[in-house]
């Protein structure tokens, strides 16, 4: 079953969930005001979203939820307001961008904040994660994209004697950066990222060359790519859904140039986000006047509309679910007991440099949810202690392997030279052969 999500700006609104393909909502989950790019899939075992009661004040926090269940599982409580999530696809890490330009990393096994680092003087307004997991693409409020490796951040020593820890810097845009997505191909995917400044840009990855620059008539607030990248949706602030060729040279129209191949709109009100579910060939948008609305990227045509809340669309995501989240009964079928709850710590506030109960694995467990919750895997503290024994105790195996791998290629190097000798034998013979036959004649 494809499940659509949807939040709003609206505190009464909540997380609205419905089946895709019948419609029908599933499930509504508590939360008070989700800010754009809020909401996150962990992994698909749970829901993370930012929430900001008041756009004032200077406290906030991230709300975790089960899939079967509409109350708050865990709340956790950062050091700053948080805007944007991002979690990697394993849902092992969840990254948030602060209103300070500071980017927090945590593991959500543990809660621990592994890593923080300054992203910008300016607020991040949003984050997403490359396909292999190994980049992470900030967008922020002056209009800068910037591009991380993990390896880099993680690399204490390298970060200490680098003059600078991003990959990129993309300075193009001259406002704010409201969307920010990356195709397939790791680092040699495309971004493209959307800003108020009217435009679209589409940079390549392998070298950080600007590969498109698309003007557009009004503000653009969410770009989404289909899934062969030939075609990038812009959502506007006039409540217009642009396309625009990624494949084709420019056309011109009018005298003038242009890469938008044309547009569709059924919105009253600004496009605020816009997700792509490939397996249908849909493009699902939300907007400000708190609809969301499902397109054919075909045919342009809706084919379903959701009404969310009185406020506005602030995150929409298509994820695969394996039950009925609706069905008391499905959410049991993974033999999940309902009364267990979240057995995985709040995030942290600070770095805490102790390194306390190391060597143990928990499990992340969230009870009724609607597939297999009990998630085991190893932490960090437990895979550096790993890699640091293997590095003592590995030596003599290391060299015992090294040993057999050289006999082994030096049997095969004398095998491949009595190879080359019989050859070459053969050849004589037919060089003799040949010379004597001549003679002859």
């Amino acid at each position: 079953m494809v499940v659509v999500l949807a939040s709003s700006t609206d505190a009464s609104g909540g997380i609205g969930c419905w089946d895709l393909n019948t419609g029908s909502e599933q499930i509504r989950y508590k939360s008070f005001s989700s800010p754009s790019h809020g909401l996150v899939s962990v992994g698909d075992r749970f829901l993370a979203s930012s929430q900001l009661r008041d756009a004032s004040t200077s406290s906030a926090s991230v709300f975790f939820w089960s899939w079967s269940k509409p109350q708050v599982e865990v709340k956790s409580f950062p050091s700053e307001p948080i805007t944007p999530l991002a979690s990697n696809h394993s849902g092992t890490y969840l990254v948030g961008g602060g209103l300070s330009g500071e980017i927090y990393l945590w593991e959500v096994e543990t809660g621990r904040l592994l890593k923080k680092w300054h992203g910008h003087n300016t607020a991040v307004t949003c984050l997403v994660f490359s396909e292999d997991d190994s980049l992470l693409i900030s967008g922020f409020k002056n209009g800068s994209v910037r591009v991380w490796s993990l390896l880099m951040i993680f690399d204490d020593v390298r970060r200490r004697e680098a003059s600078k820890i991003y990959e990129y810097s993309f300075s193009d845009h001259t406002l704010c950066v409201n969307d920010v997505v990356i195709g397939y191909g790791g680092c040699n995917a495309i971004i493209a990222s959307a800003s108020d400044d009217r435009t679209c840009k589409v940079w390549t990855l392998s070298n950080g060359m600007l590969q498109r620059n698309i003007v557009f008539p009004s503000k653009i607030k969410a770009i989404a790519l289909d899934p062969a990248e030939h075609v990038l949706y812009a959502g506007s602030e006039d409540g217009k859904i642009f396309v625009a060729a990624l494949n084709t040279t420019r056309i011109t129209t009018n005298d003038q140039v242009s890469y938008i191949t044309g547009s569709f709109s059924n919105h009253s009100k600004a496009v605020t986000c816009l997700a792509y579910s490939a397996a249908e060939n849909f493009l699902i948008s939300g907007s400000d006047d708190g609809i969301v609305r499902v397109w054919n990227a075909s045919t342009h045509n809706i084919i379903r509309v959701f009404k969310h809340a009185k406020g506005p669309i602030t995150n929409i995501l298509v994820l695969r679910q394996e039950n009925d989240l609706s069905n008391p009964m499905s959410s049991n079928l993974q033999g999940t007991s309902k009364k267990k709850g979240a057995q995985f710590p709040p995030l942290e506030k600070y770095a805490n440099s102790m390194d306390e109960d190391s060597d143990k694995t928990t499990i992340v467990s969230l009870g009724g949810g609607n597939i297999c919750m009990d998630v085991s895997y190893l932490s960090s503290q437990v895979i550096s202690s790993y890699s640091k024994e293997l590095q003592s105790q590995g030596s003599a195996a290391a060299s015992e392997m090294e040993i057999e791998k050289l006999k082994r290629d030096c049997q095969k190097s004398v095998q491949m030279v009595n190879k080359w000798k019989k050859m070459y034998e053969n050849l004589h013979q037919f060089c003799v052969k040949e010379m004597l036959d001549g003679n002859e004649k």
